[in-house]
């Protein structure tokens, strides 16, 4: 591989080998499905297609919080997509999400089933369908807009850029791991000083900002995401620490957390979620065990 240094860029970049590191297999620089595979469909109002990254578990632990208040048209189907693996890519998905990113969900509780992608929009919808997490107040909805589109805007320079350089990269670029631990550490620093005088994102209520923007910067912080929260140096960010923990302990997050994960724990993963006794009796272990 040419040293970075060393590299000249050409008059038209092409694409004549794998690039991405670990997911080089699956980095293309085109749209559309690779091959044919319907989704399944199952029996809940809510579809959802989705893996337990930080995006992915934003959704779900809508989703949780929903049913924990009671709205039993919340219920939901959690299908697998294994983005390590290409499913993205299926017909079926891409037919659903044209931008191949998880998570996304149908809504099947109408006569016209209605599609929702990006995880951002996924939680506006769910939030005006059910009426809860977002305030209604003219005020207080462009607060709680502005920090959800803030996360929206910032995680791509967490994940792809710090995440992937640090991480993923198949060689370590000192220039690039510098340029985005810059940027994550300026980010942890907005919220920390946001949360001096917030209890939550957005104000004084939990909402949608929150449950955007805690699977990101918990994984950071608890060193869940890229192992780094020593190389980041964390423990600087107080109030980040108090939010974290304070989110950490809701029961639909800690469900929610378990939603199409595929690492960690083997009591942690719920690959598939059909149903609240699921977290009980579908978890790897049990799959595994038997038991």
């Amino acid at each position: 591989m040419t040293a970075s240094f060393d590299y000249v860029p050409p008059k038209i970049w092409s694409w004549d080998k794998p690039n991405g590191g670990r997911f080089a297999n699956i980095n293309r620089p085109i749209a559309g499905p690779t091959h044919d595979r319907e989704l399944p469909v199952g029996r809940h109002p809510l579809q959802l297609y989705s893996q337990g990254t930080p995006n992915g578990v934003k959704v779900a632990v809508m989703l949780e919080e929903l049913l924990a208040l009671g709205h039993s048209d919340a219920e939901y189907d959690a299908w697998l997509i294994r983005i390590d693996r290409g499913d993205q890519f299926g017909s079926g998905f891409v037919a659903l999400s044209p931008n191949s990113k998880i998570p996304a969900l149908l809504d099947q509780s109408g006569p016209t089933p209605i599609r929702v992608f990006e995880s951002g929009a996924i939680l506006i919808y769910l939030a005006e369908k059910f009426g809860v997490f977002l305030p209604t107040g003219l005020g207080a909805r462009a607060e709680c807009l502005s920090w959800l589109f803030w996360q929206a805007g910032s995680a791509p320079y967490v994940g792809g850029g710090f995440g992937h350089f640090y991480a993923y990269a198949p060689t370590k670029i000192e220039y690039a791991i510098d340029r985005f631990a810059m940027e994550a550490k300026r980010q942890l620093d907005v919220l920390d000083r946001r949360l001096e005088t917030n209890k939550f994102i957005a104000g004084s209520d939990y909402t949608i900002a929150d449950i955007a923007a805690w699977p990101w910067y918990a994984g950071l912080t608890r060193g869940w995401l890229y192992e780094a929260a020593e190389f980041l140096q964390v423990q600087e960010y107080k109030n980040v620490a108090r939010w974290v923990d304070a989110i950490a302990e809701r029961p639909a997050v800690r469900r929610g957390r378990m939603v199409n994960r595929v690492n960690g724990e083997a009591s942690s993963q719920l690959h598939e979620r059909h149903d609240a006794s699921d977290f009980e009796t579908k978890t790897q272990d049990k799959l595994v065990t038997g038991r």
